[in-house]
């Protein structure tokens, strides 16, 4: 929706023309201007880079793992069935014993397998759940949500990087490479080094890195001297997933890739024979890039009408791939919220829950990367946690847990209901008629499911056409409840398991969508 307010200050006679400018089209960027432009804002999403067709984010180096929470939100959002998701791309990691030693996961490289990880601790996942996990390259993904987001009107501009804004009571103005915007609100999704934060002034802090990341694609002129898989030695890490890709992690304090340097043939196989202790030759370096373990975390998310999401809100270390669904979960928060408040719709706090839900889990997130760097070290300390948490890793309950922080399923807000639903990513509920939960909220509204068919309740929902709305299904399994109320981020807010309370359900409505 395009606005005509008007600034009170000396800007006073120009437009706001658009709701929302978004810095940065990756992933999380490209996500929020989908829920945005679902919602009918008006958005203008600026990229810096000219062509978005980065090796880095093509296989083997673009492959992510999405876990549970990113695959429900793309599922909730008729956008699973366009990625070739169910191919599942073969694990890196995986080795090849047989399928009941299938490796699924790892902390810290240490691998935990299929048959260890026991889902009957997980209660609320049903056999019509989507995925645990996915494996995706970050160029199709982009190119999905692209496509998306630009079917539901949004303008995506690239070769615009912003250099400046300014912001006031009633909107932003931002500069981006000679061109001047306007908006209401300003959203920093363009990552670690986010010029929308550092411009903001928003306090990041953390820890610094004990170690510099190499992600190479090299010719080798002796292979066989490298092992495959994820190797820890006594001087860092080195992982070759297939023959000619190489990761490596140097404890050098992060000296390197602090210092800005090119990695040369000659640097690269320095540290690779170093930390491999053979003396591999490196014929060819076709492709470097390096990187860092540093974890710093916004301490807040929000400074007037300018918000933060992603890699620009946090950073950590790739370990585990953490970040791309870190930051597809902030935009799923973020997106009904501010488009709520951009239509005037938006009960009192809603927009600042989004820094109260998320800012909790990203700091989980970033102590779950701490704790790897920890036990990848090559100290006598390190390697005697790695001992320890290898043997935790080999019994039921330590894989069962392990899994489900990796994958997300334990993801929880505190919205201070004592239902042990509410505050969890609704389950996918398959109904009577063949369709499940996540069908029915493709449309980005909220959705109040009474399984017993009560008028009473569908006139909660009376007053608040197209933002929620009502649905009686008979389901095959509903895990004993008898209604619940599901935010549009497919988040519970409600639910009763016997007769429904009218006032407490009358409460939750008021604080979600009065």
């Amino acid at each position: 929706m395009k606005t005509t307010l008007k600034n009170a200050d000396s800007a006073r006679n120009q437009p706001i023309t658009y709701d929302v400018i978004i810095a940065g089209a990756g992933p999380v960027g490209l996500f929020l201007a989908c829920e945005l432009g679902l919602a009918g804002c008006s958005v203008l999403l600026l990229e810096k880079a000219e062509n978005p067709h980065s090796p880095l984010k093509q296989r083997p180096f673009g492959i992510r793992g999405l876990n549970a929470p990113s695959v429900e939100a793309l599922h909730r959002r008729g956008l699973l069935q366009e990625l070739e998701l169910h191919k599942r791309l073969k694990n890196p990691h995986q080795n090849t014993e047989p399928a009941a030693r299938r490796q699924v996961g790892h902390f810290a490289g240490i691998p935990f397998y299929e048959a260890d990880v026991d889902p009957k601790q997980w209660p609320y996942r049903l056999p019509s759940a989507t995925a645990t996990s996915l494996l995706s390259e970050l160029a199709e993904l982009e190119t999905v949500l692209t496509r998306r987001a630009e079917s539901l009107g949004v303008e995506i501009r690239r070769g615009l990087g912003i250099i400046n804004f300014q912001q006031t009571a009633a909107g932003v103005t931002v500069q981006a490479d000679g061109h001047t915007f306007a908006g209401q609100w300003l959203v920093g999704c363009d990552g670690g080094r986010s010029v929308v934060r550092k411009l903001s002034g928003f306090e990041f802090v953390g820890t610094e890195p004990e170690f510099t990341g190499y992600t190479t694609q090299v010719d080798l002129a002796d292979p066989e001297k490298l092992r495959l898989g994820r190797n820890l030695t006594a001087t860092g890490m080195y992982l070759q997933s297939q023959p000619g890709y190489v990761i490596m992690q140097d404890f050098d304090g992060g000296s390197f890739h602090n210092s800005g340097q090119p990695v040369t043939r000659e640097h690269a196989q320095a540290v690779l024979r170093r930390i491999s202790d053979t003396d591999i030759t490196i014929s060819a370096l076709h492709l470097a890039t390096t990187w860092t373990d540093r974890a710093r975390q916004a301490t807040a998310y929000r400074h007037g009408r300018v918000l933060l999401a992603g890699d620009a809100a946090h950073i950590h270390s790739p370990l585990g791939g953490q970040g791309l669904n870190l930051g597809l979960g902030d935009a799923m928060n973020l997106g009904w919220k501010l488009a709520a408040t951009i239509r005037g719709q938006a009960p009192a706090g809603l927009l600042d829950s989004y820094f109260t839900e998320r800012h909790p889990i990203g700091a989980r997130v970033l102590d779950w990367s701490r704790a790897q760097v920890a036990l990848m070290s090559p100290s006598p300390q390190g390697r005697a946690l790695h001992a320890i948490v290898r043997d935790l890793l080999a019994t039921r309950d330590g894989a069962t847990y392990f899994a489900g922080r990796v994958w997300g399923i334990g993801t929880h807000y505190d919205l201070g209901t004592a239902h042990p639903l509410a505050g969890r990513s609704a389950p996918n509920i398959a109904f009577d008629d063949g369709t499940t939960l996540g069908d029915l909220l493709h449309d980005g509204q909220g959705l109040l499911l009474d399984f017993d068919d009560k008028a009473s309740l569908e006139t909660a929902t009376e007053a608040y056409d197209g933002r929620l709305k009502y649905a009686a299904r008979r389901a095959q399994a509903q895990l004993g409840l008898s209604a619940v109320l599901i935010r549009p981020d497919g988040v519970v807010a409600w639910a009763a398991d016997e007769t429904p309370d009218a006032s407490a359900l009358q409460q939750a409505v008021t604080r979600w969508f009065a």
